[in-house]
């Protein structure tokens, strides 16, 4: 699972080449850092975490980029898959779309089929 910190230079990272502000929002910040807090050290199917992304993206956290970097850890988790490189490809753009919300229900559906065999723990032992 991604800790807060990572969250953190992620964001740093996207705003630093473009010179945009990275700061807190004074009311999402805290909320998506306490929804994470909550789930961390469980296990979860990656579908899970990619939608904790989502919800996190959604309570807008910082004043810019919180797509970016949501969507950005979403497709970093989905990177540890053994999977042939077009079909990472594939998985990977799901998952940035899922954290996006442009995803189809269709896609959605079919990455949680997909995604129901592996939990965030076994990418990382894999």
């Amino acid at each position: 699972m991604f800790d807060w910190e990572l969250v953190i230079a992620t964001k740093a990272a996207l705003c630093q080449p473009k010179k945009a502000l990275h700061q807190p929002t004074s009311d999402g910040y805290t909320k998506a850092r306490a929804w994470r807090e909550k789930r961390h050290g469980r296990e979860m199917f990656l579908d899970e975490a990619v939608d904790l992304c989502r919800q996190c993206h959604r309570l807008a956290p910082f004043c810019n980029f919180n797509g970016n970097t949501f969507a950005a850890i979403a497709r970093n988790l989905v990177d540890e898959i053994k999977l042939p490189a077009d079909e990472l490809h594939v998985i990977r753009s799901l998952a940035g779309h899922i954290v996006a919300r442009t995803a189809t229900g269709v896609e959605a559906g079919q990455f949680l089929k997909f995604s129901r065999g592996l939990t965030v723990d076994q990418l990382k032992k894999g």
